[in-house]
């Protein structure tokens, strides 16, 4: 059995976050897609561009999941996917 180092381990860690980052970037780059979608069909069919009660329910799905900062992670996340409201 082979007795990582704890360089190795550290080295090994960083690039899989880094594997884990591209990752989260690329869903959010496809979610801010689909909101666009979203966003594109409800003001073409005369509703308004953003629905706040929608949000309120992902903000707390997120805080639900992750605590505090989970909101503050959904507000940033939210503002990438609509833009400042």
């Amino acid at each position: 059995m082979t007795t990582l180092t704890a360089e190795q381990t550290i080295a090994d860690s960083r690039t899989r976050i880094d594997a884990l980052d591209d990752r989260i970037i690329g869903l959010i780059q496809e979610r801010m897609a689909v909101s666009t979608v979203v966003q594109e069909t409800r003001t073409a069919s005369g509703g308004r561009r953003v629905n706040l009660s929608r949000e309120m329910e992902i903000l707390g799905r997120y805080r639900e999941a992750l605590g505090r900062p989970g909101t503050a992670l959904a507000m940033t996340m939210l503002e990438l996917c609509r833009g400042r409201i």
